[in-house]
């Protein structure tokens, strides 16, 4: 090339301008996403306001040997050789209670029998994660508890339920078993039960774990109150940071951000993040859709402490409420507010979720009910016992509920939900009172 060449140095001129044309171009398309990501930007949970210490709330080693022994010793009234409670991924509370142990992808179970001597019975390929976690030291690899892709596992020698009730004393063939977790009971681990012992008798024996699992110590109670202490901050953050044009699993990100910076070890439950017509969802997930000026969401946020879950619900308006709206939700909390001044030990469940119904109908809310005003709370955020009008029993100190006041309407719905502990007088809440009703101007 010459470079005193009037054709080259029009080209060079044409290929500089051009140049700067793209460098300028991207630094304003970089100015402009920063302004998008700014004005969506998660607010940084406040990981100060978390106590992450060394000495973590949990539930101690000598507490699952206590429960053991209780489990024994009803074991015995009842009159069964051994109680064996079942357990999976989503529903781990039974088996984790006296193990410390959740299973992933597989099923776990714990066998115990009448002198207290217990195992531990997992999938076959959880061997080393289980000798890792579990409280119970006797181990046992079963096919029946394998995952749901059904491997067969042809060279891996695994064993049978026999082997397991012999390693806890048990002899002979006519044993009577009592199955805890009933509902979550695969048919591989009954077909495996009945080949091994075709002459036991197979009883539901999901009664011993709730007598177990209803009354909270002081360390279950510690979880729970942690539990929640988090989840007000995932709320927090979730309310100051929501935006039109957001998505429901947007939202529910910052939830997670919000319980994980600040000491969870999961979820609760599946995160709540409901907007529009999904509101009216008792049960749900939430979705892409984008929220919008003038729709009504409904948070039910939730994290786990050690196996112990919670949820606090509330609804939020982008908006002011339209008048109905606004009757809606007043109601709702007026009935939660309801509930909570009834819960006291000695009152019997079924007067308080009979009382529910009669608020609904005294305010002219019939078709706005669905189900009773509370459910059992402690390693599932729902477990029993339910508030029902056939619930016949009495509530005791140290029973957890949550207080889940849900009304729904054919265009949305609304639910406020806290967890409560029993007293001799009354109840104590487990998370600040919910009473503030969010109606965001934007």
């Amino acid at each position: 090339m010459i470079r005193g060449n009037p054709c080259f140095q029009s080209k060079r001129s044409i290929l500089f301008f051009s140049a700067n044309v793209i460098r300028q171009n991207f630094i304003n398309e970089r100015r402009r996403f920063k302004g998008i990501w700014k004005s969506h930007r998660i607010n940084k949970p406040n990981v100060k306001e978390s106590r992450i210490v060394t000495n973590r709330i949990k539930i101690s080693d000598s507490e699952y040997k206590e429960r053991l022994k209780r489990a024994a010793k009803l074991v015995e009234q009842k009159g069964l050789d051994v109680l064996l409670v079942n357990s999976n991924e989503a529903d781990f509370s039974n088996a984790r209670y006296f193990s410390g142990y959740w299973p992933i992808f597989e099923t776990s179970g714990v066998a115990i029998s009448a002198d207290g001597q217990a195992a531990l019975l997992i999938g076959p390929e959880s061997k080393a994660y289980a000798e890792d976690v579990s409280k119970i030291e006797n181990i046992f690899m079963l096919k029946e508890y394998r995952e749901s892709a059904d491997p067969a596992y042809p060279e891996l020698q695994t064993n049978t339920y026999r082997d397991v009730f012999r390693s806890i004393g048990l002899k002979g063939d006519k044993l009577k078993i009592g199955i805890g977790g009933y509902l979550v009971t695969t048919l591989p681990m009954l077909d495996g039960l009945r080949q091994e012992y075709p002459d036991a008798e197979i009883v539901r024996a999901d009664d011993i774990m709730v007598e177990l699992r209803s009354i909270k110590s002081e360390n279950e109670i510690l979880c729970l109150r942690e539990s929640f202490r988090i989840t007000e901050i995932a709320m927090d953050n979730v309310i100051k940071n929501i935006s039109p044009g957001m998505t429901e699993l947007q939202l529910v990100g910052l939830a997670q951000q919000a319980i994980y910076e600040n000491g969870a070890e999961y979820e609760g439950m599946p995160m709540y993040v409901f907007s529009g017509k999904s509101t009216r969802h008792a049960i749900s997930r939430p979705t892409h859709r984008q929220i919008r000026e003038g729709d009504i969401i409904q948070l039910n946020l939730s994290a786990r402490v050690d196996g112990y879950s919670c949820g606090i619900g509330t609804p939020v308006s982008l908006g002011k409420m339209s008048t109905y709206q606004k009757d809606i939700v007043e109601f709702a909390l007026e009935a939660h507010n309801w509930t909570k001044a009834q819960l006291k030990e000695g009152v019997l469940a079924s007067d308080i979720a009979q009382g529910y119904i009669n608020l609904f109908k005294s305010k002219g809310k019939s078709e706005n009910y669905l189900y009773g005003p509370c459910h059992g709370l402690g390693m599932i955020e729902v477990e029993p016992p339910w508030m029902e009008t056939t619930s016949d029993y009495q509530l005791r100190k140290n029973m957890t509920f949550q207080i889940d006041t849900f009304v729904s309407t054919p265009d949305f719905g609304v639910r406020w939900e806290t967890g409560a502990v029993i007293t001799e007088s009354g109840c104590s809440l487990l998370s600040n009172p919910l009473s503030k009703i969010h109606e965001l101007m934007f």
